[in-house]
């Protein structure tokens, strides 16, 4: 009679051991170096979500995971004492957006629907921020997460050129053309959001390494990389992207040198020259999406008609609600009652994945706006205020870092006119934020007490 043995439980056990083995090595790794965390924020966000209700109240993706999980860590590091404490210029203007959002949230006319957009502001704007602030503990941090922004927009950069070269992307004048990488067309702008996040930081990378000192085998990496996303960029066909990648080059290149604007733009001329002109590569739709941006006031199309009517509507709510706005999350039941009648109930989407689906107008499409009509004067002065200090103390630094975020943070702040936070890619702007603060409180280098090198240790002042 034959017996039958139960399966030895012993390689199961290794295998559980194994795993918690590699848990306890990751932790210590993660907590000298938080940045890692951050890192993985961005590159999290080209994982695809799958998500296809666009007016679902909280949408929650494998990258705000790894950015929560960076704020626990940062609050452990704190209450053990081993990272800097926030500067109280920075915390007075963190806490001013907690307390406008908080006073919006209190006075609005839905205050259930509006605490969850307290908490999602929260979360954008202040945790994730400071606690990338914090884990910025000196170059080769801020270096770790631009070089995450490059390698998710190369592998974005990828997947939206096959996208537009094989015709599998979203549609766009009637053809399949439209690269929108891994996000789909529903969160039509995550892609040439990304690739301009990238396109940016390489280019500032490759600017801090000119010179005697510089790494020249990465210079030319990173140049590179900025030429190649500058076409899918190009055929994502995003104007709004266009504009503030735009705006963010010239603003880093004046800061660099501005010589290098000049040969930026002959090189830029010639690169569109032989791409659109020789090779025929975007041709059409890239020159139509360009003489389109000059027609925006005299004869708009409907994309941009529906954007002024939801400014108009924006401003009518906070008409009635000046000073502490409507409360966070009820832009959409207000907008019916104050819209104009010719405002499109919502943009059509079409892609080989999804198919067709039409998608509702949820915002204003302005954070501005947006930020005004829901949490009023009080709102809108506490984020001019947090965004006017990190521009000015962008501005104060040359170095590479700096550069990166002053163009990323400039992008940001563009690309805020006609666009605000929600998708998949919101969670890039706090990490922008969170750069932008670390840069904006550089000082003179200073030896680090936790045992880096001289080459890499750097400012340790969180100071605005």
């Amino acid at each position: 009679m034959a017996l039958t043995l139960p399966a030895d439980p012993v390689p199961s056990a290794l295998e559980a051991s194994g795993r918690v083995a590699a848990l306890r090595r990751a932790l210590p790794a993660l907590t000298d170096r938080p940045s890692l965390l951050a890192a993985a924020t961005v590159l999290l966000v080209c994982v695809p979500t799958g998500e296809k209700d666009v007016t679902a109240a909280v949408h929650v993706t494998a990258a705000d995971v790894a950015s929560l999980a960076l704020v626990a860590l940062t609050a452990f590091n704190l209450l053990r004492g081993r990272l800097p404490a926030i500067s109280r210029t920075t915390g007075v203007l963190f806490g001013g957006i907690v307390v406008s959002a908080a006073v919006a949230t209190a006075g609005s006319i839905d205050p259930a629907t509006s605490l969850t957009g307290f908490v999602r502001l929260t979360q954008v704007f202040v945790l994730v921020p400071a606690a990338v602030l914090c884990s910025l503990r000196d170059r080769t941090d801020q270096r770790l997460v631009l070089g995450s922004f490059v390698i998710a927009a190369l592998i974005q950069g990828v997947v939206g050129a096959n996208q537009y070269l094989t015709r599998t992307g979203a549609s766009y004048t009637g053809q399949p053309i439209r690269a929108v990488g891994t996000f789909g067309a529903l969160d039509i702008m995550a892609m040439s959001t990304v690739v301009s996040y990238g396109l940016l930081a390489a280019l500032a990378l490759a600017l801090g390494e000119r010179g005697p000192d510089g790494n020249a085998r990465l210079r030319r990496a990173t140049f590179a990389a900025a030429a190649f996303l500058a076409f899918p960029l190009a055929v994502s066909f995003s104007r709004g992207s266009w504009i503030a990648t735009g705006v963010g080059t010239v603003v880093l290149l004046l800061r660099a040198d501005a010589r290098l604007l000049v040969r930026g733009a002959v090189l830029g001329l010639a690169a569109a020259v032989v791409l659109v002109g020789g090779l025929g590569l975007g041709a059409s739709g890239v020159a139509a999406r360009l003489s389109s941006i000059g027609s925006v006031s005299a004869a708009p199309d409907q994309s941009v008609s529906d954007r002024y009517d939801l400014w108009a509507t924006a401003g009518r709510i906070w008409q009635d609600h000046p000073v502490h706005g409507a409360g966070p999350k009820v832009f959409p039941k207000l907008r019916d009652s104050r819209a104009p009648l010719r405002l499109s109930s919502g943009s059509d989407t079409v892609d080989p994945t999804m198919g067709y689906q039409r998608e509702p107008l949820l915002s204003p499409h302005n954070m501005y706006f947006l930020v005004l009509s829901e949490q009023g004067l009080i709102g809108i002065t506490a984020y001019a205020a947090l965004f006017l200090a990190l521009l000015i103390g962008c501005l104060r630094h040359r170095r590479a870092p700096a550069l990166a975020s002053l163009a990323l943070l400039t992008w940001l702040l563009v690309d805020f006119l006609y666009a605000d936070i929600g998708g998949t890619t919101t969670v890039l702007a706090s990490v922008v934020l969170g750069l932008a603060a670390r840069a904006a409180g550089q000082e003179a280098a200073r030896p680090e007490p936790t045992g880096h090198t001289g080459a890499e240790s750097d400012e340790r002042a969180m100071t605005l």
